[in-house]
């Protein structure tokens, strides 16, 4: 009896954490992987608040992304939850991908990581991420720094913005996957709800159009999310901040700051849910909401 070609194929699973200091291009990577944004990106370190998961699969594969928060030195509760988050997504997974920027060179926030990375006996792929910012022929002096500091699976250059050498990167991860089930149907690219993807979506147009003082006291709750008879999806969306200052900043002259969050925030959320929305905003001070336990789990800060 001739065997089924299918049964020949195993299927491969598990999941990636991507770990690395604030702002060296983890959202960018897993928002190249999946083709369209579920990370927001901004140049404002510690972006990203929450594990992220991403989910890319082929004919043959399905790997799950952590795309974890910058690991930092913590300053509010918080903080704490980042850092901790990040932390412990390295128990969690079958590889780990430890970004770096290329450009900046090898940094004390960098080595901080690697030194938690030693303490795992999870394989960690070294990537040189920004390979487009630096000549070619730098490249081996950096690759040298990081191998004494830390014995890598593998070490892969990649410029995650224009995609280079990412595919190769993804199918070096491949052998690190054990035989598993599909987790996720085929055409689903993450596990967080539609909401928590707006929020972030709101919170990135956020942090581009205000200053230092705004980025870290800044969180977006959707309050209500429903589809109208007309077929248009209305969000409306709290926006916090801890001082009333903040708020004015947030609102701007003549509420022209929020306008605008609203008008480029929909735009993305158009896209994301592929149908028409009408969005409202308002803007609500919780003072310093950073440090309370309680308005971190509303929040959707939790431990686990």
């Amino acid at each position: 009896m001739k065997q089924d070609n299918n049964e020949n194929k195993r299927f491969r699973s598990g999941f990636v954490a991507i770990v690395g200091r604030p702002n060296v291009g983890k959202s960018t990577l897993i928002n190249q992987i999946i083709g369209q944004k579920i990370a927001i990106m901004s140049d404002k370190p510690q972006t990203t608040r929450n594990k992220i998961h991403g989910v890319y699969t082929t004919e043959g594969a399905q790997i799950v992304f952590l795309d974890t928060p910058g690991i930092h030195k913590p300053t509010s509760k918080l903080g704490d939850f980042m850092v901790r988050s990040a932390e412990n997504a390295l128990s969690e997974v079958d590889a780990a991908l430890f970004l770096v920027d290329v450009a900046e060179g090898l940094g004390g926030g960098d080595r901080f990581i690697i030194e938690k990375l030693k303490k795992t006996n999870t394989p960690i792929v070294l990537v040189l991420n920004k390979i487009d910012k630096v000549h070619p022929e730098a490249l081996l002096p950096i690759i040298a720094q990081y191998k004494d500091l830390h014995d890598f699976a593998q070490i892969v250059p990649i410029s995650a913005l224009q995609g280079n050498n990412v595919q190769a990167l993804l199918d070096q991860l491949l052998q690190y996957l054990p035989e598993g089930p599909q987790y996720y149907p085929a055409d689903q690219v993450t596990d967080h709800p539609e909401q928590f993807v707006c929020a972030e979506l709101i919170r990135e147009k956020i942090l581009h159009m205000t200053r230092e003082e705004i980025p870290h006291s800044i969180a977006v709750e959707i309050e209500d999310m429903r589809v109208k008879d007309n077929g248009v999806v209305y969000i409306g969306a709290v926006i916090y901040v801890e001082r009333d200052s903040q708020k004015g900043i947030v609102i701007g002259k003549n509420g022209a700051l929020l306008k605008e969050v609203g008008k480029q925030a929909r735009q993305d959320i158009e896209t994301l849910l592929g149908s028409r929305t009408f969005l409202e905003l308002w803007v609500k001070v919780k003072k310093d909401w950073r440090n309370q336990d309680r308005v971190l789990k509303d929040l959707g800060f939790r431990n686990d």
